[in-house]
């Protein structure tokens, strides 16, 4: 008998969503064979089987949030083996956990109800309801438990919880120095019935999580630069026309991944990451770029850029591009890279300022290309004139070292030969 664990589908991963099972109770599997998908943040993996055998029981039910790392998900029987007792599956969910609070009771509880709480006197209260009440700002003590022999349960925290006026839990989460509790909508007045509501998956709730750290936390601030690229465009041309035999087709966010990532070799000190032992300095420019995807953002990453010519970037951008879209990357595909390039330029937008992808010292946003009025020596002329702006960790990229970083950056959009030398 073999039991089938969550996988690990990356170095951080600590949960996912079991999001569907491709085999049910009865069936036999072969080793390699696909049984399931695991949805993490990023993207969803199938997961094989490494044994083969007759599948026993399914552990965690398809659709099922949170699953940890390494938890039994089924159980598998070789030819020879004999069911086993069945074990309880793992919890999935509050629910779960409250439900076995009445057989924890008898275990532990003694015979008489507790009185209330003194200083130093231990709260019987279940491990939901103590980390609900934390998360609510409440203090236990001042909570009368209806569970059996006085405990405090889940239902005892949100009574209380009602009584509470909406900013005490965010002032008591700001002065423990954690994140302000975002009010529900009906908190904020809005009514119920009058909006659709879109469950967050697993992707978005990463997402909200990561920027608001990042946006918090990172002390950051923007440079922003004008380029022209007249010179680019002709230069796409006369590059798309040589590589057209081959069904290459360069694109200005390709020019732009290149010349990032020769910036990044000529200005090392932006090509770096701040961490509590010290400022990394990256060997290779592994310039991530921000792809959007139904529910989200993924960034895929072109590893060791500044290596790779203006065709080799070209077929891995729209590779990766696509598969992320697809949702097929792997976890070393997108996780990791020392810079990040965002483009919004097809979709018209003249400039905007992008959050930091930690653990990334820069992120760099890049606008539309449109003819502007220009002064030429004097003179009012006209030329394609694209924005970007770099959003530093002061941490890590000081003003200076930003504003060095766009003058090489600069300089090669605008006269891409130089990138090519």
């Amino acid at each position: 008998m073999t039991d089938i664990l969550m996988p690990a589908l990356s170095p951080t991963m600590e949960e996912g969503v079991l999001a569907k099972w491709h085999v049910k109770v009865g069936d036999v599997v072969s080793a390699g064979q696909v049984i399931a998908e695991i949805e993490t943040d990023k993207a969803t993996m199938e997961v094989e089987a490494v044994d083969e055998g007759e599948v026993l029981e399914i552990l965690v039910a398809e659709g099922t949030e949170g699953v940890k790392v390494n938890t039994p998900i089924a159980r598998l029987a070789g030819d020879d083996a004999a069911p086993a007792p069945k074990k309880d599956a793992p919890k999935a969910d509050a629910k779960a956990e409250e439900k076995a609070e009445p057989k924890a009771e008898k275990a532990e509880a003694p015979k008489a109800a507790p009185a209330p709480a003194k200083d130093g006197e231990r709260i019987f209260a279940s491990p939901l309801a103590r980390r609900l009440a934390r998360e609510a700002g409440l203090d236990l003590k001042s909570i009368k438990g209806t569970g059996p022999r006085g405990r405090i349960v889940k239902a005892d925290v949100e009574a209380a919880g009602k009584g509470v006026a909406a900013s005490a839990p965010a002032a008591a989460s700001a002065a423990r120095g954690e994140p302000r509790q975002v009010l529900s909508l009906a908190q904020q007045g809005i009514p119920d019935g009058s909006y659709d509501l879109v469950p967050l998956d697993g992707m978005r709730k990463a997402i909200a999580r990561r920027l608001t750290d990042s946006f918090r936390d990172v002390p950051h601030f923007p440079l922003t630069i004008d380029c022209e690229i007249d010179g680019l465009l002709a230069s796409r041309a006369k590059v798309n026309a040589v590589l057209e035999k081959d069904g290459i087709k360069v694109s200005v966010n390709d020019f732009v991944l290149k010349a990032s990532a020769m910036a990044l070799k000529a200005v090392p000190e932006a090509n770096a990451s701040y961490s509590p032992e010290g400022i990394a300095l990256h060997h290779h420019a592994d310039v991530a770029m921000a792809v959007a995807i139904d529910g989200g953002l993924i960034t895929p990453i072109i590893r060791k850029a500044e290596t790779k010519t203006l065709s080799q970037i070209a077929t891995e951008s729209k590779d990766l591009a696509k598969r992320a879209r697809d949702r097929k990357l792997k976890p070393d595909e997108f996780q990791g890279g020392t810079f990040s390039v965002s483009n919004l330029g097809m979709f018209g937008i003249k400039a905007f300022a992008s959050i930091i992808n930690e653990p990334q010292g820069a992120i760099m946003s890049v606008g539309a290309g449109e003819q502007r009025p220009v002064v030429k020596d004097g003179q009012l002329a006209i030329a394609t004139v694209m924005t970007v702006t770099l959003t530093c960790d002061h941490r890590v990229v000081d003003g200076a070292i930003g504003a060095k970083f766009l003058q090489v950056f600069k300089a090669m959009i605008e006269d891409p030969v130089t990138m090519l030398a």
